[in-house]
């Protein structure tokens, strides 16, 4: 497991947050991140501020929320000022921003911006990795050569540091940048590195990399192998309604001439967010008193909730639920 990065040791539910969206599990990050928004706890534009919003964007873009992260996007301005660690997040995260908005000019001003900030001896590349995110936009630009050597670069760097997610971060980077690289090698070493920790969301971009060339290399094993990979990130990306991930997946299943199978987010997409939090935590096995003493309501409250969502789902009692959020036990 990762340990909360320095810039959130300030306030435990921001480190807390920041661990979970680190660990993969997006949808618990962001009903941290939200309430701590809600509370009003945070200054205008101080660092913790930046961490926030910075790691809220992240997550958003993840779930494919553009509206959202645009917004969040406009009240980051304040924080692009700051110095040191909290102001290259702050451009860390408009330069993602201004790439899943396809403007990869602007993308590059901004990782660049974040390299110039924390530029020195004790620059953390695993909390800001600014090369990766020039690299990528290097490529939109078609500057291949200077985006193979900056993710090169961002390889070196996340090696000294023994990191294992920085490393296979870094090595998903390259793979995607340097065409004349063995991509499958490259990034068949990111999945061994990343087997060390739990980071279950980049281990399903590594994983769906690696499918979509095991597609292109044909074959009966690649072609199964990429199956296997590609179910794997399927539950996960659905679990955690990460759409633009499950997008992909699913590009690849129809070359692959294979059906999708239903995942919890379909399901949760006909459930209020309350009916949701309840049907998750009992498609785990937890009791009504259970659920209850986690999300701070009454045992009634969770019964209606669980009623309202056996009749949305077409079901009759806890027992199909597992099987109707497509999730397992």
């Amino acid at each position: 497991m990762q340990a909360p990065d320095a810039t959130a040791r300030g306030n435990p539910v921001l480190a807390r947050a920041r661990e979970l969206t680190r660990l993969g599990e997006v949808n618990a990050a962001l009903t941290h991140l939200e309430r701590l928004r809600a509370s009003g706890e945070l200054a205008r534009g101080c660092p913790d501020e930046a961490v926030l919003l910075a790691t809220t964007i992240d997550c958003r873009l993840a779930r494919g929320d553009l509206g959202e992260a645009m917004a969040l996007g406009d009240e980051l301005d304040p924080c692009l000022d700051l110095p040191g660690t909290a102001g290259a997040l702050a451009h860390l995260a408009r330069g993602e921003l201004a790439s899943a908005l396809s403007e990869p000019e602007l993308a590059a001003t901004h990782f660049a911006t974040a390299g110039a900030l924390v530029a020195g001896p004790d620059e953390d590349v695993e909390l800001v990795p600014w090369r990766a995110g020039l690299a990528l936009a290097s490529v939109r630009l078609g500057r291949r050569p200077e985006a193979a050597a900056l993710a090169t670069e961002q390889l070196e760097h996340a090696r000294a540091t023994g990191s294992p997610y920085a490393v296979a971060y870094a090595l998903r980077t390259l793979a995607s940048t340097d065409t004349g690289s063995d991509r499958v090698l490259l990034l068949r070493e990111a999945r061994l590195t990343l087997a060390a920790v739990i980071a279950r969301r980049l281990a399903a971009q590594i994983d769906t990399d690696l499918a979509g060339l095991l597609v292109l290399t044909g074959g009966k094993p690649a072609t199964r192998e990429a199956l296997g990979l590609l179910r794997g990130v399927e539950e996960y990306a659905g679990n955690e309604e990460l759409w633009p991930l499950q997008g992909r997946v699913r590009r690849l299943f129809e070359r692959l001439g294979e059906t999708p199978r239903r995942v919890q987010g379909e399901a949760f997409a006909v459930l209020t967010l309350s009916e949701r939090r309840v049907a998750r935590l009992a498609a785990t096995g937890r009791t009504n008193r259970d659920i209850a003493d986690e999300l701070v309501v009454t045992v009634k409250a969770v019964e209606w909730h669980l009623s309202n969502v056996y009749r949305k789902l077409g079901i009759r009692s806890r027992r199909g639920l597992a099987a109707s959020l497509g999730t397992t036990r």
